[in-house]
């Protein structure tokens, strides 16, 4: 095995990596020219503050009831959702000053109706919080469920560091309770405004997570890859302030605001733009974290898919064998991005509650404590001790960044390219990258499956390809890999000067990618795909002898 692209990052590659996908995605530039091509990756407190504010609802014309409508057959109604009036100035185009307003809640999740508590340092003597629910909304994405009336401002303690760790912690005090009652089910972005003071407007990010799954599509929010590549305070997952590989934060947590997308981390890149058209198709669809698969062993029982989206590299084994219990009760799986399942994480408790740690010892597993206590190492999934290559769920496996490489349709006739008007040879510019998966025999690879795209990349020099695949599992779950991490920002690439543009995709890539997922959503929330829509294996015709 090569370890250079193949066993894990080394201190250069990993740093590297850091800044092409998080500033990248920040700053929405430039991802396809970073160098380095490298493998992987790319105390119960309650309420602190004894005089925390309770935020309550305001009447307001723009905020309706906010009550859930009534659920279809298989649940939470998202036609109905979407029916209401959107709200499209839930967008931060002018955030202020840095540090004028940000927070965090001190939930990840909550069920409909449970409350969260919201920490805000401000330097404003008052602010706002604004709920959104994200959807599609007549192309608004985002509704208007709650706003609070005007809230105490006041500025928090500043962040300490962990010698041992490096994690970042806060301690700040609870500023508010936020109920959520009425709220329907969905992916929620808590906009806060600074006011009467230095402006400022941040995101805090919430799921208000489905008690059930049975018969639905279940969209989840990648939380902990979020904070891994959260730099929030100096520190993250990939460097330290001194931008070194050996100077990053050993364990993460919750307990802090994200610093990029203006607070909403990677959610409205890599997520936003698939919740959209989800919803838009208004398929039953029922909504978790990754923090959640990984607690609730029966979560997924009887659910009709589950959707990885464009950035989901950090699971728990937990998460990992909950989900593949899932497809093999029939669950279909449909991984929309590259990289997936890769690093392998442990969930601890921070002083806010259970969870909220995210713990990453990569290459350093053996200093881990909780290695030394039989948990299993937090290294890389296909990496010794005990390695599990993600291929064996995935069907593909992650094989390095960073590219900028065509898409190259190979198997036209697929159900999935159906209404695509695609031929084989077909190239759709820059939708490989910033990194790739593929399949690779060499490693645990279910059988039978079929490669729709296979895209030749030059990753610093060295030849390979990227794939799209879709195998059958034997309970009858369809699996599909995009293969690529452009995958779903490139459905919101329509080259008319209105978004979307990023790394030079064009409204082909976007057309290309919307009428693939429309399929795939369709198919995939009917039921088993594999027993209508069985893979016909094509790895040898794609590879030769493979």
């Amino acid at each position: 095995m090569d370890q250079d692209h193949r066993g894990g990052y080394g201190e250069g590659a990993d740093r590297r990596r850091f800044l092409a996908l998080a500033t990248g995605a920040a700053t929405a530039a430039g991802l396809g020219t970073v160098a380095g091509c490298g493998d992987g990756g790319g105390p119960v407190g309650g309420d602190r503050a004894a005089g925390g504010q309770r935020g309550k609802p305001r009447e307001s014309p723009a905020a309706p009831d906010g009550a859930a409508p009534a659920p279809g057959p298989a649940g939470f109604d998202v036609k109905a959702e979407n029916a209401r009036p959107g709200a499209a100035d839930w967008r931060i185009t002018e955030p202020g000053a840095d540090r004028a307003i940000e927070g965090f809640a001190d939930r990840v999740s909550v069920l409909p109706g449970e409350p969260l508590g919201l920490h805000v340092s401000t330097t404003a003597p008052r602010f706002t919080v604004s709920a959104y629910r994200m959807g599609w909304y007549g192309g608004a994405r985002a509704r208007l469920v709650w706003r609070s009336e005007a809230l105490p401002g006041i500025r928090q303690a500043e962040r300490t560091v962990d010698s041992g760790t490096r994690m970042v912690r806060t301690r700040w005090a609870r500023t508010t309770t936020v109920e959520t009652t009425g709220w329907p089910e969905g992916c929620y972005l808590l906009r806060l405004d600074a006011q009467g003071g230095e402006e400022g407007r941040r995101f805090v990010p919430v799921t208000v997570r489905s008690a059930a799954t049975a018969g639905r599509t279940v969209v989840v929010n990648a939380v902990a890859t979020w904070q891994a590549y959260n730099r929030w305070g100096g520190y993250g997952s990939y460097d330290g302030p001194s931008g070194g590989y050996a100077s990053r934060s050993l364990a993460v947590t919750f307990d802090r605001p994200y610093a990029y997308d203006d607070g909403a981390g990677l959610f409205l890149v890599y997520e936003a733009p698939l919740i959209a058209l989800a919803e838009r198709l208004g398929i039953p669809l029922a909504y978790a974290t990754t923090v959640d698969l990984a607690r609730e062993k029966h979560l997924l029982e009887g659910a009709s898919a589950v959707l990885s989206l464009g950035h989901d590299e950090y699971w728990s084994p937990e998460q990992r064998a909950h989900i593949t219990a899932a497809r093999d009760a029939g669950t279909n799986l449909a991984f929309l991005g590259a990289n997936c399942c890769y690093r392998r994480i442990r969930l601890e408790a921070s002083e806010l509650g259970p969870d909220r740690t995210v713990v990453c010892y990569k290459t350093s597993y053996a200093q881990d404590p909780g290695f030394g206590r039989g948990h299993p190492a937090t290294a890389d999934f296909r990496s010794a001790p005990a390695p599990d290559p993600e291929s064996s769920l995935l069907g593909v496996m992650y094989d390095g960044y960073p590219v900028d490489a065509p898409y190259v349709v190979t198997h036209p006739d697929h159900w999935l390219f159906e209404g695509t008007g695609v031929r084989a040879g077909d190239r759709f510019a820059h939708l490989v990258g910033v990194e790739y998966d593929k399949v690779d025999t060499g490693f645990p690879t279910p059988r039978p499956i079929e490669i729709l795209a296979h895209s030749p990349v030059v990753c610093e020099g060295r030849p390979s390809h990227q794939d799209t695949a879709y195998y059958t599992a034997p309970g009858g779950a369809g699996v599909f890999a995009t293969g690529t991490m452009r995958w779903v920002e490139a459905l919101d690439a329509r080259g008319d000067g209105s978004g979307g543009t990023r790394h030079g995709l064009d409204a082909r890539a976007g057309s290309l990618t919307t009428r693939v997922t429309e399929n795939l959503l369709r198919h995939f929330a009917a039921g088993p795909a594999g027993r209508t829509r069985p893979a016909q294996d094509n790895v040898e015709a794609v590879y030769g002898g493979a």
